[in-house]
């Protein structure tokens, strides 16, 4: 259903002079007014939306800051909760879709009376569902959506949105200065997402830093979620021998790109993204294809950190997996959204974006959190090496 089919989901009622129906309308007023009175009696909660990829493409993503969110509400929870009240998680499945993700937030908000929106984590997902925000004046956070369209377009910030993790124009920039310093690459070739537009923002930006770095793009290709054979252009992209090659993806088809790289004997390292970070990557790919392919991401679990470990432990103790880079940033989105509503002293959404506008030096578990003018964090960001099918710890890039 898309959004003009959510806003006619109310049911007309006309005039009938058939007394049943009357009857049976006169119920139906008293049973919703019955529900909405219980929803504004129920002091003892505040509810929170959580609009996710519980489903469908990137389900990986969703599930994994949906648990982050979880542990750090039950963990609030078990301490008494947020001024006294209990947090209430409302979750909704946007199945990895824009347009579900727009009915999501919008039965969240208006269905479910949600005080708060986390989510979703694709960035093209999040971008759907700005609006809705905005117009019902319900604060919505990303803890995982990167587009810097997200929280500032046009010249304007967006009143009610905001993010816990860093942009795209950062991320771009740090993994086209990693290539060119640390990598020594004069050459690359960037192999994008034309259907995704968190895969062409980081292409656009990585391109412009790597050049500003004196380097060259020899080539740029392009394929569509859900391909499944990318021989052929990836033959064009080895014609063109480039030092590195950047694909700014997610991890489903970045698995295959990066198998059937290395079946067409492409050797040279391959460049990613956050969206590389889930375990199916060497499951799919295979370890061995995995050696030589850097990523940047917002946590490392291999880091010292005692609030990394510590993190760390309780998630590997709910879940029995090792938490991903999307675990700890809802786990983070979850404690900025605490933290705001803990300095509002209420659950009223428009203090609630008072607060989260305001946050300054939050310690999370990926470091020290501060929103800038634009309703974006400043904080680092680590380089991720593949060995032998395992993620370790390359370096630190600091803002």
């Amino acid at each position: 259903m898309g959004w003009n089919g959510v806003k006619k989901r109310g049911i007309k009622l006309k005039f009938t002079k058939v007394a049943s129906v009357l009857t049976g309308v006169a119920m139906l007023a008293v049973v919703a007014a019955g529900c909405g009175s219980t929803t504004k009696t129920n002091t003892n909660e505040i509810k929170i939306g959580a609009n996710f990829e519980l489903t469908g493409g990137v389900a990986q993503y969703g599930q994994s800051a949906a648990n982050g969110i979880k542990l750090a509400f039950e963990e609030a929870n078990a301490k008494g909760g947020v001024l006294g009240k209990k947090l209430v998680l409302v979750s909704a499945d946007n199945k990895s879709e824009p347009s579900e993700s727009a009915n999501a937030i919008t039965k969240l908000i208006t269905r479910d009376k949600v005080v708060a929106v986390l989510g979703p984590a694709a960035s093209s997902n999040v971008l759907a569902t700005v609006q809705v925000a905005e117009d019902n004046k319900i604060p919505l956070l990303t803890p995982t959506g990167t587009n810097p369209k997200i929280t500032f377009e046009n010249g304007k910030v967006r009143k009610y949105v905001f993010r816990s993790c860093f942009i795209d124009p950062f991320q771009g920039t740090v993994m086209a200065n990693f290539a060119a310093k640390s990598l020594k690459a004069k050459t690359a070739a960037i192999y994008v997402d034309s259907s995704s537009d968190y895969s062409k923002g980081l292409a656009t930006i990585f391109e412009q830093s790597f050049v500003k770095n004196g380097g060259k793009i020899v080539t740029q290709e392009a394929f569509l979620q859900k391909d499944q054979d990318y021989k052929a252009t990836l033959t064009k992209i080895k014609a063109t021998n480039p030092d590195v090659i950047y694909i700014p993806a997610y991890y489903e088809e970045v698995s295959k790109i990066i198998k059937q790289a290395r079946e067409l004997g492409i050797t040279v390292p391959l460049l990613g993204t956050d969206g590389w970070d889930s375990p199916k990557l060497a499951e799919i790919a295979g370890a061995k294809a995995l050696n030589n392919t850097f990523f940047s991401n917002h946590y490392s679990a291999q880091d010292k950190d005692p609030r990394v470990q510590k993190f760390v432990a309780a998630y590997k103790k709910k879940y029995n997996q090792e938490p991903d880079a999307l675990a700890v940033l809802g786990y983070d989105g979850a404690l900025m959204m605490i933290d705001a509503i803990k300095r509002a002293n209420s659950a009223d959404p428009a203090k609630i974006r008072d607060a989260l506008e305001k946050t300054a030096k939050l310690q999370v578990v990926t470091g020290v959190l501060s929103l800038d003018s634009k309703h974006d964090p400043v904080k680092s960001a680590i380089i991720i090496e593949m060995k032998d099918g395992k993620q370790t710890f390359r370096e630190k890039i600091n803002p």
